[in-house]
């Protein structure tokens, strides 16, 4: 078992923007990809369920070689973390949590601290500074990034959008349907509030973040959009002890990559390739069970 291989799991193919972003900040990394395509969406899914796929893909990067996992899901990330932190031997990274401190330091005071504990909503002042959070229902509905926010002293209000995960995986990413479906989205979110910036909680939605921006320019507000897979690449990269000045956006030296898929192998490798932003030559099928 290396640290330098990382395993980086989600339901299907979403996670890949997180693998993107890993891409050029850890030199000599090996990473393992493992999208669950053949039991999304989890969404649909109990919690028990969702943990018990979650842990067998869990322990099948860890048996791999992974020594550092990156739940690169929000639903596994906000439904079943703790249970694969205990079920394997290794670190483990959501991307709930850099998220949500990412949308903590782009509002903070220079020089300020997080909070140093946990802080119930109703603690929180109403003049606090708010963060509106695009994510899918199943997402929403498990507040995970309200509770994230709310620990950092943020208001967060949760706004499911459940056609762009749909119209991004069409290949409509810079569509009109696509830029009129988020126009309304936004419209309706900003009805309960102006937000003080705007969190991408889903992984699909960094496709889509210059049209999130421009829609909200539309509506009059110039404000920070903070990409979770973003965060959390630059989490786990800090957590392997990488120095992250002068970051590039090309691959670092010596990066390898290998992926798995549950089904469809082609579909996978070219629809991926879409989100990792570079072809995927080989996909291995992989038999987890039902």
């Amino acid at each position: 078992m290396t640290a330098r291989t990382i395993g980086v799991f989600d339901s299907g193919f979403g996670g890949l923007t997180v693998l993107r972003e890993l891409l050029p900040l850890i030199p000599g990394a090996h990473y393992l990809y493992l999208g669950d395509t053949a039991r999304l969406p989890y969404g649909s899914k109990s919690q028990a369920t969702i943990a018990r796929y979650a842990v067998e893909s869990a322990r099948f990067l860890q048996s791999r070689g992974a020594g550092h996992l990156v739940i690169a899901c929000n639903t596994a990330s906000a439904l079943a973390l703790d249970d694969i932190r205990s079920a394997v031997s290794v670190p483990v990274t959501g991307v709930i949590e850099p998220g949500a401190h990412s949308a903590w330091a782009a509002l903070a005071q220079p020089g300020a601290q997080p909070p140093p504990a946990a802080r119930p909503q109703d603690s929180i002042p109403s003049n606090s500074r708010q963060v509106l959070v695009l994510a899918t229902q199943a997402t929403v509905s498990s507040h995970a990034y309200h509770r994230a926010c709310s620990r950092l002293g943020l208001r967060a209000v949760e706004k499911a959008c459940p056609l762009l995960v749909p119209l991004v995986e069409e290949g409509w990413i810079d569509h009109p349907v696509t830029r009129q479906v988020i126009r309304i989205y936004l419209t309706e979110a900003i009805g309960e509030g102006s937000p003080d910036a705007v969190l991408l909680g889903c992984t699909h939605y960094p496709l889509i973040k210059h049209a999130i921006q421009a829609g909200l320019r539309a509506l009059g507000h110039s404000i920070p959009v903070i990409d979770s897979a973003h965060s959390t690449a630059f989490d786990v990269a800090r957590a392997m002890g990488v120095c992250l000045l002068g970051a590039s956006c090309k691959p670092a030296p010596s990066v390898t990559f290998a992926c798995y898929a549950t089904d469809s192998v082609e579909k996978f490798a070219r629809l991926g390739s879409q989100f990792l932003g570079q072809p995927i030559p080989h996909v291995e099928l992989l038999d987890l069970g039902g």
